[in-house]
């Protein structure tokens, strides 16, 4: 059964779930559960409280990765240290994603990113050392507490290229056709509004501009009882696209040469952790391995085409222009004449 047929409208399986498990019904339901879990997070790391974001966001109903305090194996191990020297421990700690977008997209000199569910700035700090002073990196994120952390962990980096917005990703504040890049890091499978997120991309978008994103993508065959169940297990599985889904939303878009190349395809043990608190019974890691990844979303948004002229335009103007009458100079020779 596709994520799409699960979902029945497309929205976010936490949509459908029963409501005896306090799963949130509609959409401004599921930011408010995301808001107060991820605002959490980011009020433990400003008070340095170490595990501070694992322990806020990974609760019985967590919104990233494990549903215990124990070792994640999605958010876990994605940055390593020559990357992120130089930046506040608090952005790294804030960092509750299932990759490293920055790692793998092509940033230039110049250019202009923007994050989706930026966080703590992590990611927005590292694109702003790829496009280098002459280029300018936005993080976008609808929680005050991150956006807060964010700003501090800006000052203390000392960034100058960088601005941080306030907005849904469903409704980015900027205008079309002014990004080069965007990049997200295990925020769109939160939406409830996937498609509603891959519009405003593309229209934020240059002609030419690159989606690449860092998200948990589902695979089929996945047990009926973790389908049922997902709310609990985690949100960052919760919402999650099927790979053919998603690859679809993109073209139905409009975005062209849409692919998910896997980071991180989830084990036996990866799926035993982030079974355990759930009351799901474990065996059902057996089921699940394999069938969850991390995955890197590419698409490019079509170049602007040049108008060209119908077939036989070119060959008409130039016979008109043959047997058009020669102009005078003032001298009386013809134009091509002399000199």
């Amino acid at each position: 059964m596709s994520t799409q047929e699960r979902q029945g409208t497309g929205e976010s399986q936490a949509l459908q779930a029963p409501q005896e498990q306090g799963v949130p019904t509609t959409v401004e339901a599921i930011r408010a559960t995301v808001q107060a879990r991820y605002g959490a997070a980011a009020k433990r790391v400003a008070e340095g409280e170490a595990g501070a974001a694992a322990a806020a966001c990974c609760d019985s109903s967590g919104c990233c990765g494990s549903t215990t305090e124990r070792w994640d194996p999605i958010t876990s191990d994605l940055y390593d240290a020559g990357q992120t020297a130089g930046l506040p421990a608090e952005a790294l700690l804030a960092s509750l994603g299932c990759g490293n977008p920055t790692a793998l997209a092509e940033l230039h000199e110049g250019e202009t990113v923007l994050d989706l569910g930026s966080g703590g700035g992590i990611d927005v700090l590292l694109s702003a050392r790829r496009v280098g002073p002459t280029g300018k990196a936005y993080g976008l994120d609808m929680t005050d507490e991150m956006l807060a952390l964010a700003l501090e962990n800006k000052a203390k980096a000392g960034a100058t290229n960088v601005e941080f917005l306030k907005g849904h990703i469903e409704a980015i504040p900027l205008p079309s056709n002014t990004v080069d890049v965007i990049i997200s890091n295990c925020v769109i499978n939160l939406s409830g509004d996937k498609r509603q997120v891959l519009e405003e991309a593309f229209r934020v978008l240059k002609p030419g501009g690159r989606f690449a994103v860092s998200d948990v993508i589902v695979r089929e065959g996945l047990p009926a009882a973790v389908q049922e169940s997902m709310a609990l297990w985690t949100g960052c599985v919760a919402g999650a696209l099927e790979e053919r889904e998603f690859v679809a939303l993109l073209t139905e878009v409009g975005f062209e040469n849409p692919s998910i190349e896997p980071t991180r395809v989830y084990t036996r043990d990866d799926a035993a952790a982030l079974l355990e608190g759930t009351g799901l019974d474990l065996s059902l890691a057996d089921r699940v391995e394999g069938r969850i990844m991390s995955g890197f979303v590419r698409a490019t948004k079509p170049s602007a085409r040049v108008p060209t002229a119908p077939a036989g335009t070119v060959a008409k103007r130039e016979l008109a222009l043959a047997g058009a009458p020669k102009a005078k100079r003032s001298c009386g020779c013809d134009d091509d004449c002399c000199t």
